[in-house]
């Protein structure tokens, strides 16, 4: 009999994690590697919210909290809600986490019965499935290609679903693709929701300050109304305030699904972070004009990037809408063989190719749940990107 779990068999370690610690330990070795695997911001926390947590410190906020987040953090993020998409929440409808992957956690723990199904639009975040199938549920996944922009289409959500769908989960913008829904769009999948008033929508809006072109976000709850009391609507610190660090993920949503997501959270971490949820407040009550910088200069990392790949011999790359990654097509240089005689027959062959011969951590596309692609996250500096397209373009044409 196995000592271990029969939930925990049916998780995989997060093949984005594994990257970056494998080129960390490349890099102790003193090899010369570019991490293009994380999805983290390289800019630093802002001040005024770093100062906001000195003085939290200071004041001895170092105590344990309420479970599901400080009531100022659960104003603020009414506040946030209700700022940024008109979406109306009270404090009972408020839940604070340590991370948005914690928020996930919960809601699928506190929901899922075995044979639940979610569906989940892929390329996807890599931990989706796998937090559903621990929790006992069946991931129902769904290709959403690049002639869609990778994009969820009405009819192949219609399709997916099913008497035992509980859940669809969306993330606008995406982590990997970057693609990102238009109001117009969310309200062509409110259309499908609507006929299937069992299916609850978890969003996944941690994204959604990085967009670019003057693109518009939107959230499903915003777009349809008539599904404000079956949404989870989801955001965090960690990107838009490089705050990955200090592990802050906050959500709205029916007041009875955040208290059972709570009874979770107070049975495993308990709450978050006192000083992180103090500078959390400081940085959704404080000033956001920083953002405009870093957003301009992430689209001109994204459209050096986007340029770079697409002069790359087998690789093509759409132009994603909004987070920090592309998500190129390696089709054309599978198949070929590397100067060491190595046939590369599928994209983690690629990736581990590159890693090898030119020191590029990214990530395969098996990993996100669509191929032949691999993610690069563009959360670098300009000089980085462009040694390490050079080195892919590098790679790529030394393949025969």
């Amino acid at each position: 009999m196995s000592f271990l779990s029969d939930a925990i068999s049916r998780m995989k370690p997060s093949a984005t994690i594994a990257v970056s610690q494998k080129a960390r330990e490349l890099k102790a070795e003193g090899r010369d590697v570019i991490a293009l695997s994380a999805g983290e911001p390289d800019f630093d926390t802002p001040d005024h919210i770093k100062e906001a947590a000195i003085d939290a410190i200071r004041r001895g906020e170092t105590k344990y909290t309420a479970v599901d987040g400080i009531p100022e953090l659960k104003d603020a993020v009414t506040a946030k809600f209700k700022r940024d998409s008109g979406l109306e929440y009270t404090r009972e409808q408020i839940i604070v986490a340590p991370g948005g992957k914690a928020i996930i956690f919960n809601a699928l723990m506190a929901t899922l019965n075995p044979g639940d199904e979610v569906v989940i639009p892929a390329p996807y975040w890599v931990s989706y499935p796998d937090i559903v199938a621990f929790a006992g549920g069946t991931p129902v996944t769904v290709p959403c290609t690049a002639a869609n922009d990778f994009l969820l289409a009405p009819a192949d959500l219609d399709a997916a679903i099913t008497p035992k769908t509980k859940w669809l989960i969306l993330n606008s913008p995406s982590n990997p693709s970057g693609a990102a829904y238009t109001k117009a769009d969310l309200q062509a999948l409110g259309a499908v929701l609507d006929k299937h008033p069992q299916v609850h929508i978890l969003t996944d809006d941690i994204y959604e300050y990085l967009v670019y072109d003057e693109f518009k976000f939107s959230t499903i709850a915003e777009a349809n109304p008539s599904l404000y009391d079956r949404t989870l609507t989801m955001s965090g610190a960690s990107k838009a305030f490089a705050m990955t660090g200090w592990r802050i993920g906050f959500a709205g949503g029916p007041a009875h699904l955040i208290k059972a997501m709570a009874k979770i959270q107070s049975q495993s971490t308990s709450n978050p972070s006192s000083i992180s949820q103090w500078a959390t407040v400081a940085a959704l009550n404080g000033p956001q004009d920083y953002m405009k910088e870093w957003v301009a200069s992430f689209q001109g990392r994204r459209d050096l990037v986007v340029g770079m790949l697409n002069q790359t011999k087998g690789l093509s790359c759409d132009t994603p809408k909004g987070a920090f990654y592309v998500y190129p097509n390696c089709e054309g240089c599978l198949g070929k063989t590397t100067p060491e005689g190595k046939v590369l027959k599928t994209e983690s062959d690629f990736v581990t190719g590159l890693l090898e011969a030119e020191g590029v951590a990214t990530v395969p596309g098996e990993a996100f749940g669509l191929s032949p692609y691999f993610r690069i996250s563009y959360a670098s500096s300009t000089v980085e990107l462009e040694d390490a397209c050079q080195r892919i373009q590098r790679f790529a044409a030394s393949l025969s």
